[in-house]
């Protein structure tokens, strides 16, 4: 995004305003909702019990219900996140962010990790959604970043997106412009996990993330508006 467009509005529709806590509860989740809605958030993102509640909160407002699947490991079976992404979008989310097998990547399973990521891609844009393809970089060589984005530029989900934040590191700049060196315009990069103020926020939009996970999208307007 041109700098010059770094407005507070601007900044505000790359943010997933994000709550995927274990110990979220219902009001947790409304007042995520009345946020997302009150600054125009691009969504709010949840675990997939709480899909339904937010597309009511949020319906008319033209904030996205996003909804996580295969989360936060990605150690199950493909079908598995096939039938959470697939009640997920039943029950009213717009997008779906699911996460690779990282053993699968660790063992150069790419013809698995390939299938995977069509068959999800498909179930979500079949039904007119969106997908995210989450790396979890953390665990990850540089050069199966780069093989993972090389798939990803093939198959065409929507998103390649940086980490859960539940692993044991976040977003990076220099991941984020790796990413998208490799998948340049077919795909976009959605950078996620340690992002809490608007300098970080500003350093992955400078390297090519076109949208934003955090959970602290507040504080991020308060510090752009100042």
């Amino acid at each position: 995004m041109d700098k010059k467009l770094l407005t507070k509005d601007a900044v505000a529709g790359m943010i997933d305003h994000t709550n995927l806590k274990p110990t979220a509860t219902r009001e947790d989740i409304r007042r995520l909702c009345e946020e997302a809605k009150t600054f125009h958030f691009a969504s709010v993102m949840v675990n997939s019990a709480f899909t339904a509640l937010c597309a009511e909160l949020v319906k008319g407002s033209g904030v996205l219900v996003g909804t996580v699947a295969g989360f936060p490991l990605g150690q199950m079976s493909t079908a598995a996140k096939v039938y959470e992404a697939e009640t997920a979008i039943a029950d009213g989310a717009d997008e779906i962010d699911y996460v690779v097998n990282v053993s699968d990547v660790k063992d150069g399973k790419w013809d698995l990790v390939k299938d995977e990521m069509e068959k999800i891609t498909a179930a979500c844009h079949s039904r007119g959604a969106g997908r995210k393809v989450i790396f979890e970089n953390c665990y990850l060589t540089k050069e199966q970043i780069v093989r993972l984005a090389e798939i990803a530029k093939e198959v065409k989900p929507d998103f390649i997106k940086t980490s859960t934040g539940f692993g044991t590191g976040g977003a990076t700049p220099e991941d984020v412009r790796l990413m998208k060196e490799t998948v340049g315009d077919t795909v976009k990069v959605k950078a996620a996990g340690g992002i809490r103020d608007w300098a970080s926020c500003k350093a992955m939009i400078d390297a090519g993330a076109e949208r934003i996970g955090a959970s602290a999208g507040k504080q991020i307007l308060e510090e752009v508006e100042a």
